[in-house]
């Protein structure tokens, strides 16, 4: 079953083999853990770049950083990330394994008193990118998602009791809404859904060439063949991937084709 495409989701790698990507495969995803930046403010591009340019310095990382315009992925979903301490041991106990080794990190980017992000729609991306995961992976968002704060909770808050809690979302309705966009996005027009995106890279295209794509995509969707909005944004951020075209191509050719 194919997945709702409601958000692009970019992929800027850190670089592979550094401190905070060594580049080393994880055992499989069994389940998620939700933070946030602990950064009131600061953007999903401003994190990533932070990291690539400490990607030297510092071990600390996480596979996605999240805000109100963008998913970005800086370690790719089968590596893996150093988001939790080895020397916690609630992962453990929980799921019989250490978090870097078998969970994603998904960083939350909020605003509280600085910036200048929108904390609902920071918020819906980050719903659905938890449920994209899960069916992904195929988790149970009541069990296979974990706070940050509840691995380490002598040391860390995010995200239930620091962003979500400023957004006055509890852990049961943050569960909740996680389940109730999965079920959402599994039952849609195939042409609004999109085939998981692996690891492949997005599609390098010339500006005239991406100029070309977006004017055909844009005229194909005011003649009513697909209408979800984000198959354009994605052709914009250059984020489009040959599978994802190719998957869309042959949607778009079996409406058009009498």
């Amino acid at each position: 079953m194919s997945f709702k495409n409601k958000y692009p989701i970019e992929q800027r790698w850190l670089p592979k083999g550094s401190k905070r990507r060594s580049g080393l495969n994880n055992a499989g995803i069994r389940f998620v853990v939700a933070h946030d930046t602990g950064n009131d403010g600061s953007t999903a591009g401003g994190n990533v770049n932070y990291y690539i340019n400490s990607a030297h310095e510092q071990e600390a990382s996480a596979h996605v950083f999240i805000d109100h315009q963008s998913i970005i992925e800086c370690i790719p979903l089968n590596e893996k990330a150093w988001h939790v301490l080895y020397n916690t041991t609630a992962d453990n106990v929980r799921y019989g394994c250490n978090a870097n080794d078998a969970a994603i990190g998904v960083e939350l980017c909020y605003s509280s008193r600085a910036g200048g992000i929108d904390n609902a729609e920071s918020y819906k991306r980050y719903v659905w990118y938890m449920a994209y995961l899960c069916h992904k992976f195929n988790l149970d968002p009541f069990n296979d998602i974990a706070g940050h704060n509840e691995l380490d909770p002598a040391r860390k808050s995010d995200p239930f009791r620091n962003a979500l809690k400023i957004m006055n979302i509890t852990k049961e309705r943050f569960l909740q809404d996680v389940a109730d966009e999965w079920k959402a996005c599994t039952s849609a027009d195939p042409a609004d859904q999109t085939i998981c995106p692996e690891e492949e890279e997005p599609m390098k295209l010339e500006k005239w060439a991406n100029d070309m794509l977006i004017a055909a995509l844009s005229e194909l969707k005011a003649k009513g063949y697909f209408t979800d909005a984000n198959w354009i944004e994605k052709a914009k951020s250059q984020s489009l991937t040959a599978a994802e075209l190719a998957f869309l191509n042959t949607i778009l050719i079996s409406k058009t084709v009498k």
